[in-house]
């Protein structure tokens, strides 16, 4: 099981993380500057418009981190020892990460990409930009490292859905985003899912699928639904209609009966779903046009993926009933490791099963994309600096980017509250992040009284974790000791998926 190949308590290392102490980087130059896509006090996961260009292949925008202090030292380490690598991609909500890492954990290369954002019928073409991002990302890997990776892995945003053609992969309509709703099709899947099962709710996999499936004109005989990893994953291995059971678990499939409900099977948009192995599966080689192209190894494989807030969670190495991690990116993701299973969507709250045990949570809308929307990096920097935080705010808001959230309130209509706004823009900075890290509380409040175990010790993921001084905001709101991850980036999480993978094939 997964937790189990995460971690030994018996031997205190495991196979996921098999160092005794923290991972650490190889030398590397140009870190601080190559790490533009934060504010330096990393309030959100978005990118900056300014980027750089790597010296091994200066093609396109970019902003790679190679290993070595100098090219001919990272040359001469790994011709002597061709120690295998193992590479994990994170597509998140406003671009996508790459890490490599070796079996110790210590990390070779970093890299990220914004999604270029090409246009159809005067939308977003998200599929199409999803894999150009995909096959950037693989010409960023320093091209003296691809021949040593071993496997590949990926994780996406939590429901984010396409609906394909079955023989050619081809995206059928647009990808449902994660945090689009369908109340179209709410009525449908709550007359035949459990009461307060984790598809009742208007952003699920499932209420996407129910919409296109009735409003939808395209050959359904010839649909196939994948998450966004899942395709991905399938441009990479060429077999159509894999899954995870952690992205296939807000289209119904039930991780403590490995299976899909009954109740689902019965359906005539089952003909649809996808199979489903355990995250960290190898599903097959990497294409050979691929490997050509590229220059990967004839043995590299292609391992199942997971959620992006699921690979954060791998990432931070919180191990133990109690520990939990909240991704602080452009949404706010909370995952508590637990011994007890929670499953209730009026509050948007569901579990993940690792090993024995599980993962309890849920995503808001709040989080970072709300601050870019309103200040600019440098004054997000600025004004934390002056923020005591220690001093309560008086100001109650909920900073969301639109109408609607998911998570600790599952309710699509919830407008955003950013008013009154004071004149200093100190007090109005600080009242958002308070407000937000309120949210956060409510959200392990509500999993404790649904029955999951007490929280006692927060871990921070993505760009937020670098805000000391919102890490000590959320302190004094929590009452909990906090502490940022130590990796902090879903890419990390893909590449221990990755790791697992080559081990088990």
């Amino acid at each position: 099981m997964l937790l189990a190949s995460l971690y030994n308590p018996a031997t205190a290392t495991s196979f996921l993380f098999p160092w005794s102490t923290s991972p650490t980087h190889t030398h590397t130059h140009g870190m601080f500057s190559l790490r533009t896509e934060f504010s330096r006090n990393g309030l959100c996961n978005g990118v900056n418009n300014k980027q750089a260009r790597p010296r091994w292949r200066p093609r396109g925008p970019q902003v790679p981190m190679a290993v070595g202090s100098n090219d001919d030292e990272a040359q001469v380490g790994v011709s002597v020892g061709k120690e295998r690598l193992y590479l994990g991609m994170d597509f998140g909500t406003s671009g996508a990460r790459f890490a490599l890492i070796d079996k110790r954990g210590t990390i070779h290369a970093e890299g990220k990409r914004e999604y270029p954002l090409f246009m159809s019928q005067e939308k977003v073409d998200w599929a199409r930009s999803w894999k150009a991002t995909l096959f950037s990302l693989l010409e960023d890997v320093p091209s003296h490292l691809r021949e040593l990776i071993a496997s590949i892995s990926i994780d996406g945003t939590s429901a984010t859905t396409l609906i394909v053609d079955s023989s050619t992969g081809e995206p059928l309509c647009k990808p449902f985003l994660y945090n689009e709703s369908c109340p179209d099709a709410l009525p449908t899947v709550k007359s035949i899912a459990p009461l307060n099962h984790t598809v009742c709710s208007g952003s699920s996999t499932l209420c996407k699928l129910v919409s296109w499936w009735e409003n939808d004109n395209s050959n359904k005989k010839s649909a196939l639904l994948l998450h966004q990893a899942d395709w991905l994953l399938w441009l990479l291995h060429g077999k159509l209609g894999v899954s995870d059971y952690n992205n296939a678990l807000k289209v119904g499939y039930d991780p403590e009966l490995e299976s899909y409900p009954p109740w689902l099977l019965s359906q005539p948009y089952s003909q649809l779903l996808p199979s489903v192995r355990a995250p960290g599966t190898s599903i097959g080689r990497l294409k050979d046009d691929i490997r050509s192209d590229f220059g990967f190894p004839n043995d590299c494989v292609v391992c199942t993926g997971t959620t992006d807030s699921i690979a954060a969670f791998l990432a931070a190495r919180a191990t133990q009933p109690g520990k939990a991690v909240t991704s602080l990116g452009s949404t706010l993701a909370i995952k508590l490791l637990s011994t007890t299973r929670i499953e209730d969507a009026r509050f948007g709250v569901y579990s993940h099963r690792l090993d024995d045990k599980w993962l309890v949570g849920g995503a808001s809308n709040t989080g970072g994309a709300v601050l870019r929307q309103i200040f600019t990096d440098e004054q997000l920097e600025r004004l934390s600096e002056q923020i005591n935080p220690m001093e309560t705010s008086s100001l109650d808001y909920y900073p969301l980017q639109t109408v609607g959230e998911r998570f600790p309130v599952a309710d699509p209509n919830l407008a955003p509250r950013l008013h009154p706004r004071p004149e200093s823009e100190v007090e109005f900075l600080q009242g958002i992040l308070e407000s937000i890290a309120r949210i956060e509380a409510k959200a392990y409040s509500l999993l404790k009284d649904l029955g999951a175990t007490q929280v006692d010790q927060v871990f921070t993921a993505g760009g937020g974790a670098k805000n000391e001084k919102w890490t000590k905001i959320r302190e004094r709101v929590l009452g909990l000791p906090v502490s940022r991850a130590t990796q902090t980036e879903a890419a990390y999480g893909a590449a221990l998926l990755a790791l697992k993978g080559a081990d088990e094939k």
